[in-house]
């Protein structure tokens, strides 16, 4: 018995009901407005509510402006980190999608350009049913915002916290790409390189006011080719080495650590490497740390599909192939730490869900022969290997 899916674009619903109708218990924001009126406390507190669960509708833009950072960010601050590195994410969306348009050999992207009225915005562009990706998308966004503190927990990956935090404004950057091929022996690539403020007090419970970078790059293959998994790892190493040889061991095994599924007991794919809360370092090392690994993902990739495009294959490695995408699509909608701050923050939907591929499925108790090519993807992701 078997299952399959299909994720296609839709409207962009909202996450919660408008303010004047969603209940909280044990406030609800419905209730006898000359009960507020009587008693000032009240206000504040339905105040306080309506901030942390309002979202801020994007807007379409006709154009990509030339930043979505508010005025007195751009203005006063042209060399901050946020400016750059909303200028490095941007370029590194242009040189993605330039290298994935040419590889695929007819598909174009089709691109949104959005903002919210508060400040922001965003560039989502995604290359469906093309010669070589069934789905390829590859989004920038710049986003201030007031996060519950529900969402700044998820953020910071923090199970629960004694000192309970209000809501903390913050700012985000970042550029995230999912890459699904059509190929069952081309693999499956996401990367993402992001950074984040919080703007909260200094001495605001719960939420200090700091700052992170985050990101990675790691390979999810349906079959293993030892010659491509090789090379991906090298050019990660060699992207960590030029700023600390500790950096690529140390994120190999966390990237093999994150994209672990624990009630499937196995990884989603063959790793590379994964870094988030990174602020132990100087800033300026760690924007130009991100910046590197930013620019290698073309070299590191794209040879790959050169060779692996074409390659004949069967209707039981496509379906393998989708197997082992629906074990993408749980780790994504259960796991990852991104996709449950984004919904809980008011993300734009399609944005956030652009990584889940077009189709995937699910058969009772699937268990690939010992031996077979199959079972041995599957023994790399239980049992994590070093490629290099």
């Amino acid at each position: 018995m078997s299952l399959s899916i299909s994720s296609s674009p839709s409207p962009s619903p909202l996450l919660f009901p408008p303010p004047k109708t969603l209940t909280l218990k044990p406030l609800t924001l419905t209730l006898d407005h000359s009960a507020s009126r009587q008693n000032p406390r009240l206000r504040l507190r339905r105040a306080a509510v309506r901030s942390a669960v309002a979202i801020e509708k994007e807007v379409p833009e006709a154009e990509r402006p030339d930043t979505f950072l508010r005025s007195s960010d751009d203005s006063s601050h042209s060399s901050s980190v946020r400016s750059r590195f909303e200028k490095m994410i941007r370029a590194a969306q242009d040189e993605v999608c330039a290298a994935i348009e040419a590889a695929d050999g007819g598909g174009r992207f089709q691109e949104d350009v959005w903002s919210r009225p508060g400040g922001g915005g965003g560039i989502s562009r995604v290359l469906q049913d093309g010669g070589v990706w069934e789905k390829a998308g590859v989004n920038v966004s710049v986003v201030y915002g007031m996060m519950p503190p529900e969402a700044y927990r998820a953020a910071k990956g923090v199970k629960d916290s004694s000192e309970k935090a209000g809501p903390v404004p913050f700012f985000a950057a970042g550029i995230s790409s999912v890459l699904h091929p059509k190929n069952p022996f081309a693999p499956t690539l996401h990367f993402n390189y992001r950074y984040f403020e919080t703007d909260a007090p200094k001495d605001a419970p719960g939420a200090p006011r700091q700052w992170w970078f985050g990101g990675g790059t790691d390979l999810t293959p349906a079959y293993i080719f030892e010659e491509d998994v090789k090379h991906f790892h090298e050019v990660q190493k060699q992207a960590c080495d030029k700023f600390d040889p500790s950096f690529y061991p140390r994120f190999k095994k966390w990237c093999d650590d994150y994209f672990f599924i624990p009630h499937r007991g196995e990884r989603r794919g063959l790793g590379g490497i994964f870094f988030d809360d990174l602020n132990d370092y100087d800033q300026e090392m760690l924007l130009g740390f991100a910046t590197e690994c930013a620019k290698s993902v073309v070299p590191a990739y794209i040879p790959i599909i050169e060779r692996r495009k074409d390659t004949p294959f069967t209707e039981h490695n496509k379906a393998w192939q989708q197997l082992r995408r629906g074990r993408y699509v749980e780790f994504n909608l259960v796991y990852d730490r991104g996709t449950t701050f984004g919904l809980k923050t008011g993300g734009r939907i399609e944005s956030i869900l652009v990584s889940l591929p077009l189709t995937a499925r699910w058969e009772y108790d699937h268990q690939p022969e010992e031996g077979s090519e199959e079972w041995k993807l599957l023994d790399a992701c239980v049992s994590p290997k070093e490629w290099i």
